[in-house]
């Protein structure tokens, strides 16, 4: 599973059962069927290239809502807010992290981890964000935590204009695909971490980091924290 998360989150080679089978065959010289791979990947909740990672699994009897942002420009903070639930490999073991982010400075407001794929630390992580600040838009794929009426409510609650991935599109969401593989190249593959509370402590070092210390190119070379805060400053003024 691990080998298969880095195959995976690697850039341009998300990889499907037949090209893992070859790739774990031939790079590693490991034993394994398509039948082996297939399961493990339905454990992961992950599909192939051109496909969203399945951790957010739909649910038919939920609303879902119109993806909102297509050639849309984002043009200060708070203005777009992004969220999404990825796999962590651990040394023994795994869990789930959900984040949500500021578009326009690529700012973490918050995130947490599960040892599930339950709704309720995603709409966790959602009011201790909106304690904070408030989006305009705020968008998810179609995965059921998303969809769930707990969910929107406490969205249409703050007027937050709900936006979601078409369906198989997780590049509607591109910056909190790009968080996640900085993330695990970053902190998670090198760190291989022994327990929850040791990934906790981690990811709270890491992100920390990530929104006062690590520079982006997109940003002019500034950090995520200037860039948000800046912006807020600007359009108080």
């Amino acid at each position: 599973m691990k080998l298969i998360d880095l195959q995976h989150t690697k850039s341009q080679s998300r990889y499907g059962q037949k090209k893992l089978v070859s790739y774990l065959r031939s790079k590693l010289k490991l034993s394994i069927n398509r039948k082996r791979i297939q399961r493990l990947m339905r454990l992961m909740d992950i599909e192939g290239e051109y496909q969203k990672k399945r951790t957010t699994i739909p649910d038919k009897n939920h609303k879902i809502y119109p993806y909102l942002l297509r050639n849309f420009t984002v043009t200060y903070s708070n203005q777009v807010w992004g969220t999404d639930i990825t796999y962590l490999p651990m040394r023994e073991g795994y869990m789930y992290l959900t984040a949500i982010i500021d578009w326009f400075s690529r700012y973490v407001i918050d995130w947490e981890i599960s040892n599930t794929l339950e709704k309720d630390f995603c709409i966790e992580v959602l009011k201790r964000s909106l304690i904070k600040y408030k989006p305009k838009f705020f968008n998810t794929d179609q995965g059921s935590q998303y969809t769930c009426n707990e969910f929107t409510s406490i969205l249409e609650s703050y007027n937050i204009q709900i936006s979601m991935n078409g369906k198989g599109r997780s590049l509607d969401n591109i910056y909190i695909e790009r968080l996640w593989r900085s993330v695990k190249y970053e902190d998670i593959f090198k760190k291989s971490y022994e327990s929850a509370l040791e990934l906790y402590n981690g990811l709270e070092i890491y992100f920390k980091f990530y929104n006062e210390k690590r520079i982006h190119q997109s940003l002019n070379y500034l950090t995520p924290k200037q860039i948000y805060f800046k912006s807020l400053d600007k359009k108080i003024s």
